[in-house]
């Protein structure tokens, strides 16, 4: 019998892994029930890796609004992590067509002739951010608790050891594995599956589905090539709202290019407060049913 992975993304700290993987099994419940379906496996047979705690230690329990001020106090001493913070910015000005005038507009006038541009320069990230706000919902908080996490679980070895092994336990190696990652959680699974291939694993993946995910930004995908599509993996089905600032691009040809090639559904209305959340993306219909036919 196959086996279904879940894999988390951020923002799980301090939280019951069995309530947790209950909320997700519930969120594909009732997707499945829209098409008149119910699990195909039984719930023991779905794993939950839970590794919020983790994350959590990256920012040293900081809140989201709290988060760009570590990135920053962070990126002055670390040359990667202020590139990185740069890329992600601007990709993100570009994405919604932010000019240089509104970015000055939401600097004090004092210092909007004088301060300079860049991610050193806090008042300036400040100002990107609220620009940013006013063209997405409560989007800059995320942004900025994404590219922290990001960089500290790619340019962490041990860290980045320490959560891929803990979702390796996960699988089984004499089953195959669905896994559904979601978030900084589709990061985690590719890395680990692109990492598994290195070390010569055969692990079996009928299916990868990724969900509300970052990787189609430049900035990210930059830090992983080369990119490819996982030995492992037969099927990847990549799904997402396009009012989620994380998912910002489609895993297709101009920013995911691998072949095989990745199935997009970029048509997900994701009811949740900030169009990303988990539940938001496991009841839809398509997404819940694409899991059950890879289990079946």
């Amino acid at each position: 019998m196959k086996q279904l992975v879940f894999i988390h993304g951020r923002s799980q700290a301090g939280k019951d892994a069995v309530t947790l993987k209950a909320t997700w099994i519930d969120a594909w419940k009732k997707g499945l029930a829209k098409s008149g379906l119910e699990l195909p496996i039984p719930e023991e047979r779905i794993r939950f890796p839970y590794y919020g705690d983790t994350l959590q230690q990256m920012v040293d329990g900081a809140s989201a609004e709290e988060a760009a001020k570590i990135i920053v106090r962070g990126a002055q001493d670390d040359t990667a992590a202020q590139a990185f913070l740069s890329a992600m910015l601007q990709e993100y000005i570009d994405a919604a067509n932010i000019s240089d005038e509104e970015i000055e507009q939401e600097l004090d006038p004092a210092d909007a002739a004088v301060i300079e541009r860049g991610p050193q320069n806090w008042r300036w990230v400040q100002a990107v951010l609220r620009a940013i706000d006013k063209h997405t919902d409560g989007g800059s908080a995320m942004i900025a608790l994404l590219t922290n996490d990001v960089h500290q679980y790619l340019s962490k070895a041990n860290l980045r050891a320490h959560i891929e092994d803990g979702v390796l336990q996960a699988m089984d190696l004499a089953r195959e594995n669905v896994v559904v990652a979601h978030s900084l959680g589709t990061v985690v699974g590719y890395t680990l599956l692109r990492r598994l291939e290195k070390e010569g694993q055969a692990w079996r993946v009928p299916l990868l589905v990724t969900l509300g995910s970052p990787l189609g930004i430049r900035a990210l995908r930059g830090k992983l090539r080369p990119i490819g599509h996982p030995a492992s993996v037969t099927a990847w089905f990549n799904a997402y709202d396009p009012n989620d600032v994380v998912s910002l691009n489609p895993l297709d040809k101009d920013n995911f290019a691998i072949t095989p090639a990745i199935e997009n559904k970029g048509d997900v209305d994701n009811w949740t407060d900030n169009q990303h959340g988990i539940i938001g993306y496991l009841d839809d219909k398509v997404v819940a049913k694409r899991i059950y036919d890879a289990l079946v």
